[in-house]
């Protein structure tokens, strides 16, 4: 069962989120970092920013979830430069060792076996950070993707290009394709933080952490994973059946626990 915390705001869950992740840095210089886009995370990399001014993040490793095919690298809403933008530079992480899937046309016939082999490469990833969209996806994988699913290119749905049309000028200029790491690349991850905020996610949420395992709902498939923790604000965790036990359960938590 994953770890559910119910936070008062987004910013208190980025506040937690970016502590875990701050203490594992300290810790492990080399660590592995699996990045997400979106809004949802950006108060984690706030957070992290500050709380990581004066460590030596040179050897810090990180792997983004995916990235859209033909779009330009230089394009503002790439993925390649939104984690450069929100991440890289504001963490003074090494560009060189933060890792984006190809997106280029050219190359994306081999572009996702490059990508599961540059994280083997990396010892795998040890924390992901993982945002939910209102279909149950998780990275680009949607609805009816294989629990067992690598990196390879997915075709987004409607909706989801609907989600993210706020970031483009008209929907006409998101993309349709997409390069993405499967469930199963995901769930290869040492641990996964999945958080969510907003009233607009609690059906998924509630669909991922306490309804049947399904490929109808990609997001599910981290009931499959050992350690999952799930973080989330009261309008999130409105349709979760078990809201009260997980309050409980964290505010009973060993202090030897990490989160």
């Amino acid at each position: 069962m994953a770890e559910v915390v119910i936070v008062p705001d987004s910013a208190a869950g980025g506040r937690l989120v970016a502590e875990l992740i701050s203490r594992r840095i300290r810790t492990n210089p080399q660590f592995v970092l699996g990045l997400a886009t979106g809004s949802t995370p950006m108060p984690v990399y706030q957070r992290l920013s500050a709380l990581l001014a004066g460590v030596d993040v040179s050897s810090v490793r990180g792997f983004a979830l995916d990235e859209y095919v033909g779009i330009d690298p230089a394009h503002s809403e790439s993925y390649r430069s939104v984690i450069r933008r929100e991440v890289v530079e504001p963490l003074g992480l090494d560009p060189e060792l933060i890792h984006v899937p190809d997106g280029s046309v050219d190359g994306i016939r081999t572009a996702g076996a490059d990508y599961e082999a540059s994280i083997e490469e990396a010892g795998g990833v040890d924390l992901q950070i993982l945002g939910i969209g209102t279909t149950g996806h998780i990275g680009f994988n949607e609805p009816g993707s294989s629990f067992a699913s690598l990196t390879r290119v997915k075709t987004l749905t409607e909706q989801t290009r609907r989600d993210n049309a706020r970031f483009f000028d008209s929907l006409e200029e998101v993309p349709r394709h997409c390069i993405t790491q499967g469930l199963g690349t995901i769930l290869r991850a040492r641990h996964l933080v999945m958080l969510a905020f907003g009233d607009g996610k609690a059906a998924a949420v509630a669909g991922a952490v306490e309804g049947p395992l399904t490929a109808s709902l990609p997001a599910s498939a981290i009931q499959l994973h050992e350690r999952v923790t799930v973080v989330i604000d009261e309008a999130a965790a409105s349709r979760l059946r078990f809201a009260d036990y997980y309050r409980h359960a964290y505010a009973n938590k060993p202090d030897w626990q990490e989160l």
